[in-house]
């Protein structure tokens, strides 16, 4: 049971871009809570997320910025995220209506979860919701009209390997990969792509709806050197997407 005087921590996914992708739900949390973490990437001036939510009313007073760190050290990790559980487990108890918001899905490759094991593990018994968010590869496969997977299509998710020859057995043993976390290895990983000669299935979107977006359909030509950077997702196919979809013979011209 949870105690009953405690607080509620909602986590929310906004975007990723546009503030119209923001859930219902989400929306009635925002309006509702006492206080809003927001987080902002070590080294950044202002906070993707809130730039996901322009436009949309809410108290902005009620915001309360974090400097997220994402150090490869998981000891500094743990500590950072065992300070920020502290703050949250306090308030809770306290009986206050926290929101944490991220980017995407709030439990897709997000901070949102060390937070909430953070949480967890010093008030066991507190009332948690997450609200599911629009995760990068689906807005990026909307954005440029790219089915995920069609039938019985194999679909892979996978963070950038560090090398090329492990991201090519992934692709050679799925029909689909979706790549995120491609960063500073979007250059090595183009190449390999070219090679395969798959480029011109894949796609691109970095940023979507934001200032600086990018989008590309066709990998073939893509400056690596303009496409990179934060927020970027790779969509890879190792075959057209016309010879997997035709229409049977059957249905072609009928209405």
């Amino acid at each position: 049971m949870t105690d009953p005087v405690s607080g509620r921590l909602t986590g929310i996914g906004v975007g990723p871009g546009p503030a119209g992708y923001l859930p219902l739900a989400a929306l009635a949390a925002l309006r509702s809570a006492d206080l809003i973490y927001i987080p902002r990437a070590r080294g950044a001036d202002l906070s993707v997320a809130l730039q996901c939510l322009e436009g949309v009313e809410f108290d902005r007073s009620r915001l309360r910025e974090i400097e997220f760190n994402m150090d490869p050290d998981r000891q500094v990790l743990q500590e950072h995220y065992a300070q920020l559980g502290q703050q949250l487990a306090a308030q809770l108890r306290d009986g206050q209506q926290l929101v944490y918001l991220t980017i995407g899905d709030a439990l897709t490759y997000s901070t949102y979860g060390y937070v909430l094991a953070a949480v967890r593990d010093l008030y066991p018994q507190c009332d948690c919701v997450t609200l599911p968010g629009i995760t990068s590869y689906a807005a990026a496969a909307a954005a440029l009209e790219w089915p995920l997977g069609v039938g019985k299509e194999r679909t892979l998710i996978l963070p950038c390997p560090e090398d090329a020859a492990t991201l090519r057995a992934e692709i050679e043993s799925h029909d689909i990969v979706v790549l995120m976390k491609v960063g500073a290895r979007l250059p090595w990983v183009l190449d390999l792509l070219r090679e395969m000669d798959i480029a011109q299935h894949c796609g691109f979107a970095r940023r979507i709806g934001l200032e600086g977006e990018v989008l590309a359909s066709d990998l073939s030509t893509l400056d690596a050197a303009e496409a990179s950077g934060y927020l970027a997702v790779l969509l890879i196919r190792k075959t057209p997407q016309a010879q997997r979809h035709r229409p049977p013979a059957s249905l072609k011209g009928s209405a």
